[in-house]
């Protein structure tokens, strides 16, 4: 049987390293999907093509390696945008198979037609079509090495009679895509050590940049006698053994990490890309280090801003800075941090036949979870309670739309982390609305034996839309949920199921999901007026005024009783 053109993408993709490819099946797709299981590439068959890009992105962002999904022409390939544009601002090397109408039928709008180019070039660094059987090996390589050097998203189109036809000799191209050390130039790193030698007031403030720099950083931070904030994706590789940790800035994070960024007058931001401008200091002088040389300066204006991995940089800069030894600044932070420490673990619920909380449910998952588990959240409340609440201890890791603000991306997320990790504990923070959205894989999780745990925090709305509206000053609406019993919906899909409501229950209740042996799903019934609270030394004027515009006319319109729930439950 003569070699096909979709033989030699699929063994091209295999030899750079693809093990999984999530999708679904049918016409266009076809053909690939015959040499796909032919090959040594595992194929994950999901309900919804936007659920296998989130599970792509999180096998990806994970293990560093390329991943694959694959659809078929028009809606198929369509499905999965949402989560390519997940993968693509989290930095994960996913190759999308889009596959496409009969070369002689395009451009005449016939049925199931759409210019993939157009659609899917705002999410990608390289989208080209396989327009002859003598471009096919040369451009799957290329969509290889463009993913994985530039650690983002390719899409290869392949029109059905091009995977179809005959290959032909072709040079042997191959995929390389070794990733060089980067660092400042010497006469960068001294300018920067004159600053930061000549202060006594210096805050470290680094990002998911210094993955793998955790031991350097600190090394730093040692020499310099500084606090250290760190980002919500930085919080894995920053936050465990680390004496200099004050934790996150910004409207999820706490006063120490706030105050000590605002209050410093040298900030070292490294491998950060923090969004909000309003929490970076305007008085101080900003040193600035990044791989990404379009993320210097792009924030906040900086002093300096220098090209470099993080690892590499600090090696470099390390022998340049004096040991400072005034600690009255450092100080000053790590203890107001482990004080609101004390104070966070301290909570528990008033009695067993209490409400539970999200921040209280979330607090007994991170006691009972793995030492190595890897969570997902659903952006929203749950990804704010990970953030806060989810110890991960240098084997833990968090995974969130936190770049890209999705819903519903929690789920799927977990799939793709345990079908790569098949012995480790995942567990998926859900929301009510975020699993709602992509419920149908839910059974994903049985097809494909995933032993993932899921907890649907059920406040029945749109909770963080609810804050939004109501710091707005608005009466919310079209927040609501009606939501089903999700622990009965779980069982009927032939996973275990659970639904609790009272805080006495909570603790028995997680132990027996996590023990399950197979995908596991526990329905919790939440608080639904806990508010996500910003630093106690940051509340903006603007949401202040509109909370109590917001108590004024719920009051006016008979909603009382709302009010005084959510005084209760946050005060």
């Amino acid at each position: 049987m003569s070699k096909r053109v979709a033989d030699v993408v699929v063994e091209t993709i295999e030899a750079a390293g693809v093990a999984t490819c999530y999708g679904i099946v049918g016409d266009t797709m076809n053909r690939i999907a015959q040499s796909i299981d032919r090959s040594s590439i595992d194929w994950v068959h999901m309900r919804h093509e936007e659920a296998g890009a989130f599970a792509a992105a999180a096998e990806a962002s994970l293990m560093g390696r390329l991943t694959a999904c694959a659809g078929t022409c028009g809606p198929g390939s369509l499905h999965f945008i949402n989560g390519l544009y997940e993968a693509n601002r989290n930095r994960a090397p996913v190759l999308l198979l889009a596959t496409q109408i009969v070369r002689q039928d395009m451009g005449f709008e016939s049925i199931q037609e759409i210019d993939f180019n157009d659609v899917f070039g705002g999410c990608s660094v390289y989208c080209e079509t396989i327009m002859t059987p003598e471009q096919a090996r040369k451009k799957t390589v290329a969509a290889c090495q463009a993913a994985l050097t530039k650690r983002a998203v390719a899409v290869l189109i392949v029109p059905a009679d091009v995977a179809n036809a005959v290959a032909h000799a072709e040079a042997p191209y191959a995929v390389h895509a070794e990733m060089p050390l980067v660092r400042p130039c010497d006469a960068e790193l001294d300018e920067m050590a004159a600053i930061l030698n000549g202060s006594n007031r210096i805050t470290i403030y680094a990002g998911a940049g210094c993955e793998g720099a955790h031991d350097e950083v600190i090394a730093t931070a040692a020499q310099l006698k500084a606090p250290m904030a760190h980002t919500s994706r930085g919080k894995d590789f920053l936050e465990y053994d680390n004496p200099y940790n004050v934790g996150m800035t910004g409207m999820i994070g706490g006063a120490a990490g706030y105050r000590a960024v605002l209050d410093c007058d040298v900030l070292l931001l490294l491998g950060a890309d923090f969004a909000w401008s309003q929490f970076y200091p305007n008085k101080a002088k900003i040193l600035q280090i990044d791989l990404d040389p379009t993320h210097i300066g792009r924030r906040h204006p900086v002093t300096i801003g220098a090209v470099g991995g993080i690892k590499a940089s600090l090696e470099a800069l390390l022998p340049r800075l004096e040991q400072h030894e005034d600690g009255e600044f450092l100080a000053q932070f790590t203890e107001r941090f482990r004080e609101d420490e004390v104070k966070a673990k301290a909570e528990m619920p008033s009695g067993p036949e209490s409400a539970i909380s999200g921040t209280y449910l979330t607090k007994v998952i991170n006691q009972c979870a793995a030492d190595d588990a890897l969570f997902t959240a659903d952006d929203g409340t749950p990804a704010v309670w990970m953030a806060r609440h989810i110890d991960t201890g240098g084997k833990r890791r968090t995974f969130a739309s936190l770049l890209h603000g999705t819903m519903a991306g929690g789920m799927p997320s977990a799939l793709g982390l345990q079908k790569c990790q098949p012995g480790r504990q995942v567990i998926s923070l859900s929301g009510d609305g975020g699993l709602a959205m992509l419920l149908g894989d839910l059974l994903t999780t049985v097809q494909e034996n995933l032993p993932v745990k899921i907890v649907v925090y059920d406040n029945g709305k749109l909770g963080f839309v609810d804050i939004e509206q109501k710091a707005a000053g608005l009466v919310p609406v079209f927040t609501d949920l009606k939501n089903p019993n999700f622990g009965e919906v779980a069982k009927s899909m032939g996973l275990w199921g659970h639904s609790i409501s009272k805080a006495g229950e909570i603790e028995d209740a997680v132990k027996a999901w996590l023990t399950q042996p197979g995908p596991a799903l526990l329905h919790v019934k939440v608080t639904p007026m806990q508010l996500v609270s910003p630093p106690a030394t940051f509340v903006a004027p603007e949401a202040v005024i509109g909370m109590a515009v917001y108590s004024a006319k719920a009051i006016l319109h008979g909603k009382g009783h709302d009010v005084w729930e959510m005084v209760v439950e946050n005060v």
